[in-house]
C-alpha cells in the first residue's frame, strides 16, 4: 500500500447525534420515496443482526446485472430504506436487478467491519446469482455518504475472494464492474482531509468512532496507518472500475465559522479522484448540483453503460 506524506495533525470532536444526520442526508436530496414492494426483504447475507438485504429483481429471461446500494449515515446511523426510488425504478425499468443492505454500525464496530460486511452482501449475491437470475460478472455499487466511500473502498480493493475459506460465500469475488456514488469520501484520512477542504471537514464526528481510536491516538502510527488503509484513493490502480460522484455540498473554501464535520461531501474529494483516475485512464465522471445535474437519472445511464 502507498504511505501518505501528509503528516497534519487532525482534531476529532464530539458532535450531537442529530448534526451527524443532518450532516449524512445531506448529499442524498431524493432519498426514501415510494418504492415497489421487493422480491425478497429482510433475508440475512450474514451472521449478525444488521446483516439483512431487500432485493429486487429485473425482469428479464436472461441474468440480469445487479447495483447493490449501501447506504449513508457517518457510518453509525441510516438504513436501507434510503434507496432512492427514482433510482431503484430507473434501474429495474433498464433491465437491472437491485440489491439494498444494511450493515453493522458505529460504535459498536469500527473499520473495517463496516466494509467487510458490504463486501459480504456482495459476495452473497454473486453466491445466489443462478437462484436470482443474476450475472455474477455486472455487479455494481451505489450509495450515499459512507455508502459511496464504502463503495469506492471495495471497487478499488484487491479482490479479497478466499478460495480456501470453509464459508462458501467468502469464497466469491468482492470485485465491482462500476460504482456511481453521492457525496462520496475518497479519503477518509484527516490529514488529507484537511489539505482538501479544510480543517472543519476533517473533524467530522462520525470519524473517531469509526476507526475505533481514542482521543490520544489519534495522531500516532496506529492512527495513521488505519486512516490510509480505510482511504479509497489509497487503493486505485489501472485494473480498477469506473466511476460517476455526484455532489452538493457547495463548492470553494469553507467559511471561517464552519461546523464540524462542515465539507464532508465537498466536491473536491470527487475532483482528486477524478485527477488519479484520469492518469491511469479509468473513466471518472464527477458532477455537481449546480451544473444542473440529474443525480438518479445520470446515475442509471451510468448504470446501464457500464454493466449492459
Amino acid at each position: 500500500m502507498k504511505t501518505s506524506k501528509l503528516f497534519v495533525r487532525a482534531a476529532l470532536v464530539t458532535l450531537s447525534f442529530a448534526l451527524l444526520i443532518g450532516s449524512s442526508h445531506a448529499q442524498n436530496p431524493r432519498k426514501g420515496g415510494s418504492k415497489p414492494k421487493p422480491d425478497l426483504a429482510d433475508v440475512k447475507y450474514g451472521p449478525h443482526d444488521l446483516n439483512v438485504f431487500d432485493l429486487w429483481k429485473a425482469k428479464s429471461d436472461k441474468p440480469t446485472p445487479l447495483v447493490v446500494y449501501i447506504h449513508g449515515g457517518g457510518f453509525r446511523a441510516g438504513s436501507k430504506e434510503l434507496l432512492s426510488a427514482a433510482l431503484l425504478e430507473g434501474l429495474l425499468s433498464n433491465g437491472i436487478s437491485v440489491m439494498s443492505i444494511n450493515y453493522r454500525l458505529s460504535p459498536a464496530v469500527s473499520f473495517p467491519t463496516h466494509f467487510m460486511d458490504s463486501a459480504r452482501a456482495i459476495q452473497f449475491a454473486r453466491s445466489k446469482a443462478s437462484e436470482w437470475n443474476i450475472d455474477p460478472k455486472r455487479i455494481g455499487a451505489s450509495g450515499g455518504s459512507a455508502g459511496a466511500g464504502t463503495s469506492l473502498w471495495i471497487g478499488f480493493h484487491d479482490d479479497m475472494a478466499d478460495a480456501k475459506n470453509a464459508d462458501p460465500v467468502l469464497r466469491q469475488s468482492t470485485r465491482l464492474s462500476c460504482m456511481a456514488v453521492a457525496g462520496a469520501q475518497s479519503s477518509y484520512d484527516p490529514r488529507v482531509i484537511k489539505l482538501w477542504i479544510g480543517e472543519a471537514a476533517a473533524n467530522h464526528p462520525a470519524l473517531q468512532d469509526f476507526y475505533g481510536l481514542k482521543a490520544d491516538e489519534l495522531d500516532t502510527d496506529k492512527a495513521h496507518q488505519r486512516y490510509e488503509a480505510a482511504s479509497a484513493i489509497m487503493l486505485l490502480s489501472k485494473n480498477d472500475p469506473p466511476v460517476y460522484a455526484f455532489y452538493n455540498e457547495p463548492r470553494g473554501p469553507l467559511p471561517v465559522n464552519a461546523r464540524p464535520g462542515q465539507g464532508i461531501h465537498h466536491i473536491n474529494f470527487g475532483l482528486r479522484l477524478k485527477e488519479q483516475m484520469d492518469k491511469l485512464g479509468i473513466e471518472c465522471v464527477v458532477r455537481h448540483q449546480d451544473q444542473g445535474a440529474q443525480m438518479d437519472k445520470e446515475m442509471v445511464e451510468f448504470f446501464v453503460k457500464h454493466l449492459h
